[in-house]
């Protein structure tokens, strides 16, 4: 009795061995069969990527006029939502501004006002006129921010 559990212990390891060996070789012919498809990976017409190279214009990929465009869409939108309800519209232009006006933090204008002192002492250095500091503040600001 013991010596046939022997038997079908060797039979076993043997067996398994088989079957590990088949599954490497299937694999790799798995592998080799399908390598352009690891290629086309991600590229399907029903992914999100795919939109930023269709050209379609995208959240994150409309330029800055579709954007304002979008921008007074939804100002329209919400103003006909308040009107519904009975309530005063507010000024679309006025939201546009505050919406669409460069936003910057106080750390970083206070550099770019020692920028345009620096600046300013450079030209007087120079013999020329200095400039209003706060008005090329702003200046610079809406040439940094777009």
């Amino acid at each position: 009795m013991r010596k046939n559990w022997l038997g079908v212990h060797g039979a076993f390891s043997t067996v398994l061995w088989v079957v590990c060996i088949a599954a490497v070789v299937i694999g790799v012919v798995a592998l080799l069969a399908t390598r352009n498809t690891w290629q086309d990976f991600g590229k399907g017409a029903l992914l999100m990527d795919s939109d930023a190279t269709s050209g379609s214009s995208g959240g994150a990929m409309s330029t800055p006029d579709e954007a304002r465009e979008e921008i007074r869409q939804m100002l329209e939108a919400r103003n006909a939502r308040r009107i519904r309800r009975g309530e005063q519209p507010v000024d679309i232009e006025e939201e546009m501004r505050k919406l669409t006006a460069p936003q910057v933090d106080p750390e970083l204008r206070s550099e770019i006002r020692d920028l345009v002192v620096a600046r300013n002492f450079r030209r007087t250095r120079a013999g020329k006129p200095p400039l209003d500091v706060e008005a090329e503040v702003e200046r610079e600001i809406v040439r940094l921010v777009g």
